[in-house]
Protein backbone atom coordinates (compact mmCIF):
# COMPACT_ATOMS: atom_id res chain seq x y z
CA UNK A 1 0.00 0.00 0.00
CA UNK A 2 1.48 2.93 -1.24
CA UNK A 3 1.50 5.73 1.65
CA UNK A 4 0.25 9.29 0.40
CA UNK A 5 2.59 11.83 1.28
CA UNK A 6 0.66 15.38 1.99
CA UNK A 7 2.16 18.19 1.57
CA UNK A 8 3.11 20.27 4.41
CA UNK A 9 0.27 23.10 5.44
CA UNK A 10 1.49 26.60 5.17
CA UNK A 11 0.68 28.48 8.59
CA UNK A 12 -1.95 31.07 8.15
CA UNK A 13 -0.89 34.35 7.61
CA UNK A 14 -1.65 36.54 11.02
CA UNK A 15 -5.11 37.89 11.34
CA UNK A 16 -5.94 41.75 10.78
CA UNK A 17 -6.29 41.80 14.62
CA UNK A 18 -3.25 39.65 15.51
CA UNK A 19 -1.02 42.29 13.38
CA UNK A 20 -2.80 45.29 15.30
CA UNK A 21 -2.15 43.96 18.41
CA UNK A 22 1.43 43.10 17.70
CA UNK A 23 1.85 46.63 16.73
CA UNK A 24 0.09 48.13 19.88
CA UNK A 25 2.83 46.00 21.68
CA UNK A 26 5.62 47.64 19.51
CA UNK A 27 3.94 50.47 20.08
CA UNK A 28 3.64 50.27 24.08
CA UNK A 29 7.44 49.04 24.18
CA UNK A 30 8.81 51.86 22.67
CA UNK A 31 7.82 53.75 25.75
CA UNK A 32 9.14 50.94 27.89
CA UNK A 33 11.62 51.53 31.00
CA UNK A 34 14.58 53.03 29.08
CA UNK A 35 11.92 55.86 27.70
CA UNK A 36 10.65 56.68 31.08
CA UNK A 37 14.40 56.80 32.75
CA UNK A 38 15.18 59.12 29.94
CA UNK A 39 11.56 61.02 30.61
CA UNK A 40 12.52 61.27 33.98
CA UNK A 41 16.24 63.00 33.04
CA UNK A 42 13.90 65.49 30.78
CA UNK A 43 11.88 66.78 33.49
CA UNK A 44 14.96 67.43 35.38
CA UNK A 45 16.46 69.53 32.35
CA UNK A 46 13.15 71.76 32.96
CA UNK A 47 15.51 74.16 35.18
CA UNK A 48 18.81 73.87 33.01
CA UNK A 49 16.92 75.01 29.97
CA UNK A 50 16.86 78.34 31.27
CA UNK A 51 20.67 78.29 31.79
CA UNK A 52 21.52 77.71 28.07
CA UNK A 53 22.85 80.60 26.38
CA UNK A 54 20.38 82.51 25.02
CA UNK A 55 21.78 82.40 21.08
CA UNK A 56 20.91 78.76 21.93
CA UNK A 57 17.63 78.94 23.84
CA UNK A 58 16.47 81.70 20.84
CA UNK A 59 18.04 79.60 18.10
CA UNK A 60 16.76 76.12 18.79
CA UNK A 61 13.51 75.96 16.54
CA UNK A 62 15.76 77.18 13.73
CA UNK A 63 18.76 74.80 14.68
CA UNK A 64 15.92 71.93 14.84
CA UNK A 65 14.31 73.06 11.30
CA UNK A 66 17.51 73.14 9.74
CA UNK A 67 18.69 69.77 11.14
CA UNK A 68 15.35 68.12 9.42
CA UNK A 69 16.16 70.07 7.12
CA UNK A 70 20.20 68.39 6.47
CA UNK A 71 18.81 65.01 7.85
CA UNK A 72 16.12 65.14 5.15
CA UNK A 73 18.20 65.62 1.73
CA UNK A 74 21.40 63.51 3.07
CA UNK A 75 19.68 60.94 4.20
CA UNK A 76 18.50 60.08 1.21
CA UNK A 77 21.31 61.37 -1.00
CA UNK A 78 23.22 58.75 0.92
CA UNK A 79 21.16 55.77 0.15
CA UNK A 80 22.80 55.52 -3.51
CA UNK A 81 26.44 55.01 -1.79
CA UNK A 82 26.08 53.82 1.47
CA UNK A 83 23.94 50.63 2.50
CA UNK A 84 21.19 50.16 5.18
CA UNK A 85 22.95 49.61 9.21
CA UNK A 86 20.98 47.20 11.06
CA UNK A 87 19.00 48.31 13.88
CA UNK A 88 22.07 47.41 16.35
CA UNK A 89 24.90 49.49 14.34
CA UNK A 90 22.56 52.31 13.98
CA UNK A 91 21.98 52.84 17.87
CA UNK A 92 25.64 52.75 17.88
CA UNK A 93 26.58 55.01 15.52
CA UNK A 94 24.04 57.17 17.81
CA UNK A 95 25.42 56.80 20.74
CA UNK A 96 28.79 57.29 19.80
CA UNK A 97 27.80 60.58 18.16
CA UNK A 98 25.81 61.75 21.10
CA UNK A 99 28.71 61.25 23.14
CA UNK A 100 31.35 63.08 21.22
CA UNK A 101 28.87 66.06 21.47
CA UNK A 102 28.11 66.33 25.54
CA UNK A 103 32.26 65.81 25.59
CA UNK A 104 32.97 69.22 24.74
CA UNK A 105 29.36 71.16 25.90
CA UNK A 106 26.71 72.89 24.30
CA UNK A 107 29.26 73.69 21.41
CA UNK A 108 29.56 70.57 20.45
CA UNK A 109 26.50 68.87 21.24
CA UNK A 110 25.07 71.71 18.70
CA UNK A 111 27.38 70.69 16.25
CA UNK A 112 26.21 66.86 16.74
CA UNK A 113 22.33 67.63 16.33
CA UNK A 114 22.28 67.52 12.24
CA UNK A 115 25.22 64.03 12.44
CA UNK A 116 22.20 62.10 14.29
CA UNK A 117 19.26 63.58 13.25
CA UNK A 118 20.92 62.23 9.67
CA UNK A 119 21.47 58.70 10.86
CA UNK A 120 17.98 58.65 12.67
CA UNK A 121 16.44 59.55 9.75
CA UNK A 122 18.35 56.97 7.33
CA UNK A 123 17.28 54.40 9.85
CA UNK A 124 13.81 55.13 9.63
CA UNK A 125 14.28 54.98 5.47
CA UNK A 126 15.65 51.61 5.67
CA UNK A 127 12.69 50.29 7.91
CA UNK A 128 10.62 51.86 5.29
CA UNK A 129 12.73 49.89 2.95
CA UNK A 130 12.17 46.81 4.93
CA UNK A 131 8.01 47.24 4.69
CA UNK A 132 8.07 47.27 0.77
CA UNK A 133 8.33 50.80 0.64
CA UNK A 134 10.37 53.05 -1.60
CA UNK A 135 12.15 55.53 0.51
CA UNK A 136 12.74 57.74 -3.15
CA UNK A 137 8.78 57.71 -3.16
CA UNK A 138 8.02 62.04 -2.09
CA UNK A 139 5.08 60.27 0.29
CA UNK A 140 7.06 57.44 2.12
CA UNK A 141 9.86 60.36 3.00
CA UNK A 142 6.95 62.13 3.86
CA UNK A 143 5.72 59.08 6.13
CA UNK A 144 10.08 58.87 6.86
CA UNK A 145 9.64 62.86 8.54
CA UNK A 146 6.22 62.06 10.48
CA UNK A 147 7.83 59.54 12.65
CA UNK A 148 9.53 62.56 14.39
CA UNK A 149 6.00 64.26 15.12
CA UNK A 150 6.69 61.39 17.93
CA UNK A 151 8.43 64.30 19.23
CA UNK A 152 10.30 61.44 21.63
CA UNK A 153 11.25 60.02 24.62
CA UNK A 154 11.27 63.15 26.51
CA UNK A 155 8.42 65.08 25.14
CA UNK A 156 5.76 65.98 27.48
CA UNK A 157 2.68 64.73 25.80
CA UNK A 158 2.04 61.40 26.98
CA UNK A 159 -1.33 60.86 25.79
CA UNK A 160 -1.47 58.35 22.68
CA UNK A 161 -1.49 60.54 19.20
CA UNK A 162 -1.26 59.07 15.95
CA UNK A 163 -2.41 62.51 14.19
CA UNK A 164 0.66 61.69 12.43
CA UNK A 165 0.17 58.61 11.05
CA UNK A 166 -2.82 59.79 9.61
CA UNK A 167 -1.97 62.83 7.99
CA UNK A 168 -1.91 62.50 4.45
CA UNK A 169 -1.79 65.50 1.96
CA UNK A 170 -1.09 65.50 -1.47
CA UNK A 171 3.21 65.68 -1.07
CA UNK A 172 4.88 68.65 -3.12
CA UNK A 173 7.94 70.76 -2.44
CA UNK A 174 6.04 72.86 -0.56
CA UNK A 175 4.13 70.78 1.84
CA UNK A 176 7.03 68.71 2.41
CA UNK A 177 8.46 72.32 3.51
CA UNK A 178 5.02 72.73 5.75
CA UNK A 179 5.73 69.18 6.96
CA UNK A 180 9.54 70.31 8.39
CA UNK A 181 8.16 73.56 9.86
CA UNK A 182 5.71 71.90 11.43
CA UNK A 183 7.32 69.28 13.11
CA UNK A 184 10.63 71.34 14.15
CA UNK A 185 8.78 72.89 17.07
CA UNK A 186 7.65 70.40 18.32
CA UNK A 187 10.93 68.02 18.38
CA UNK A 188 12.81 71.34 19.52
CA UNK A 189 11.57 70.80 22.83
CA UNK A 190 12.83 67.45 23.15
CA UNK A 191 15.88 68.48 21.78
CA UNK A 192 16.15 71.43 24.04
CA UNK A 193 15.96 69.08 27.30
CA UNK A 194 18.47 66.71 25.44
CA UNK A 195 21.12 69.88 24.93
CA UNK A 196 20.60 71.47 28.43
CA UNK A 197 21.22 67.72 30.12
CA UNK A 198 24.91 67.75 28.04
CA UNK A 199 25.77 71.50 28.58
CA UNK A 200 28.25 69.95 31.30
CA UNK A 201 31.46 68.07 29.71
CA UNK A 202 32.05 64.34 30.64
CA UNK A 203 28.59 64.12 32.45
CA UNK A 204 27.37 65.30 29.44
CA UNK A 205 28.84 63.11 27.13
CA UNK A 206 27.46 59.70 29.00
CA UNK A 207 24.16 61.54 29.14
CA UNK A 208 24.72 62.23 25.65
CA UNK A 209 25.47 58.60 24.70
CA UNK A 210 22.67 57.45 26.42
CA UNK A 211 19.93 59.86 25.16
CA UNK A 212 20.51 59.29 21.99
CA UNK A 213 20.70 55.54 22.07
CA UNK A 214 17.09 55.67 24.08
CA UNK A 215 16.31 58.27 20.81
CA UNK A 216 17.29 55.89 18.45
CA UNK A 217 15.63 52.76 19.48
CA UNK A 218 11.96 54.59 20.36
CA UNK A 219 11.94 56.13 16.67
CA UNK A 220 12.88 52.79 15.22
CA UNK A 221 9.92 51.33 16.92
CA UNK A 222 7.51 54.05 15.96
CA UNK A 223 8.89 53.29 12.47
CA UNK A 224 7.78 50.40 12.52
CA UNK A 225 4.54 50.95 14.05
CA UNK A 226 3.98 53.78 10.95
CA UNK A 227 4.89 51.56 7.92
CA UNK A 228 3.67 48.49 9.48
CA UNK A 229 0.30 49.87 9.30
CA UNK A 230 0.70 51.96 6.11
CA UNK A 231 1.46 47.94 4.89
CA UNK A 232 -1.64 46.77 6.57
CA UNK A 233 -3.83 49.04 5.05
CA UNK A 234 -2.66 48.19 1.62
CA UNK A 235 -2.77 44.08 2.57
CA UNK A 236 -6.16 44.10 3.40
CA UNK A 237 -7.42 46.76 1.57
CA UNK A 238 -8.96 48.38 4.86
CA UNK A 239 -9.18 52.63 5.15
CA UNK A 240 -6.18 53.35 7.28
CA UNK A 241 -7.98 56.16 9.11
CA UNK A 242 -10.84 53.52 10.38
CA UNK A 243 -6.92 50.86 10.80
CA UNK A 244 -5.50 53.22 13.02
CA UNK A 245 -8.46 53.97 15.06
CA UNK A 246 -8.50 49.91 15.71
CA UNK A 247 -4.83 50.79 16.25
CA UNK A 248 -5.65 53.05 19.10
CA UNK A 249 -8.05 51.03 20.63
CA UNK A 250 -5.85 48.02 20.99
CA UNK A 251 -3.02 50.50 21.95
CA UNK A 252 -5.80 51.40 25.30
CA UNK A 253 -6.71 48.18 25.97
CA UNK A 254 -2.76 46.55 26.32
Amino acid sequence: MTQTILPPIAPASPSKEEQLIALAARYRGAQGIGMQVVGLLGNQAEGLLDKLPKPARDGLDAATLKALELSFSAANASRGTVPDTGQWLTRLVTTASGAAGGFGGISTALAELPVTTTVMQRAIQGIAAEYGFDPNDDDTRADCLRVFAAAGPMSEDNNLDLSFLTLRTTVTGATMQTLLATIAPKLAVTLGKKLALQTVPVLGAVTGAAINYAFTSYYQDIAHVQFGLRKLAEDTGHDRAALIAEFEAAVKST
